[in-house]
């Protein structure tokens, strides 16, 4: 089946390679999306008769979710596939698997795989949208238009924001997603955390560099707070849990060192008393939740858009007959 080629491109594979209007164009047309699951039929026919294919070679919850939810409401023909459940656990390779998904005429693939440059492999062997749902630690695209859009929604602007990237950098494909976003934004962008735990040279990619906590809380505007991915890890990264939450995490007593109202987001899952305290998660300051409800509303603008919506017609298909 032939692809359509939108404002962005035939796929989403990451931030990276987009420019800053069409990050902001993704954002605006996320705007009028978010009204459509405050309605009692949660539903637009936007996407009426594409078929969409959700491929997760790594387990999910929040983005497996939050993107069935995006095709659904747009009215999309969904099928969900986890290597637990396919052929590739008998040896069938990533293109095979593709190739005959192609044989039965889709027209996009969410994938998720723990191999960074999957995404961008598969998409230059397949007519088919791609849309990167996560590739190993290269990028996790939509994770860092959510966190975008949620800043935005508070602060009014990105521009000029003080955006510290806290905790476990070196195994996060969401920190580089992340960086690429709000540096073209023209955010000022930190990162905090353990030496072990940061990539080498990261500096290059325009970020500056703390190494305390309460530093960057001091120099901060927002705290976006990753997890510390024990599973990425083989061991030696940090003495202990309880050391790393006793120097890294980030708690209801370092915040009150500053006078003003810092924005806290978490990407999930969390490792509460770890990297963050739960009285910080729910706290006042949170806007946790707001990042779950904006992931929807940011993934179905990206299907829109590389169906071939535009941003001005988003309010149009937005206010259109539900389905």
């Amino acid at each position: 089946m032939t692809s359509t080629v939108s404002s962005l491109g035939k796929d989403l594979v990451g931030l990276e390679g987009l420019t800053a209007e069409q990050i902001r164009s993704i954002l605006d047309t996320a705007e009028p999306f978010k009204e459509i699951s405050e309605r009692r039929i949660k539903k637009v026919p936007v996407l009426r008769g594409k078929t969409i294919v959700n491929l997760f070679f790594e387990p999910s919850t929040r983005t497996r979710v939050s993107f069935e939810f995006a095709e659904k409401r747009l009215s999309a023909d969904t099928v969900n596939i986890s290597s637990s459940g396919s052929s590739v656990v008998k040896g069938e390779t990533l293109v095979d698997t593709a190739r005959n998904l192609e044989a039965m005429n889709i027209d996009m693939v969410v994938m998720r795989h723990g191999s960074s440059g999957s995404a961008r492999f598969l998409a230059e062997r397949i007519p088919s949208n791609v849309i990167n749902a996560g590739d190993g630690r290269h990028e996790h695209p939509t994770q860092a238009l959510l966190d975008l859009l949620t800043i935005r929604d508070h602060r009014g602007e990105i521009a000029g924001q003080k955006v510290c990237i806290v905790g476990d950098v070196l195994h996060s494909r969401v920190a580089r997603s992340n960086i690429y976003g709000l540096v073209k934004l023209g955010a000022e962008v930190a990162v905090c955390g353990p030496r072990t735990l940061l990539p080498r040279g990261i500096e290059e990619m325009g970020v500056r560099v703390f190494d305390r906590v309460e530093a960057a809380i001091e120099w901060s505007d927002v705290l976006n707070i990753l997890r510390l991915q024990l599973e990425r890890m083989e061991g030696g990264y940090v003495p202990s849990l309880r050391e790393y939450n006793h120097i890294w995490g980030v708690s209801s007593q370092r915040l009150a060192a500053v006078d003003r109202e810092l924005l806290i987001l978490h990407p999930g899952p969390m490792n509460r008393g770890v990297e963050i305290d739960s009285d910080v998660a729910d706290g006042p300051h949170s806007v946790i939740l707001q990042q779950v409800t904006n992931g929807v509303a940011v993934r179905m603008a990206v299907l829109y858009l590389l169906a071939g919506g535009t941003p001005d017609s988003a309010e149009a298909a937005k206010g259109g007959k539900e389905a």
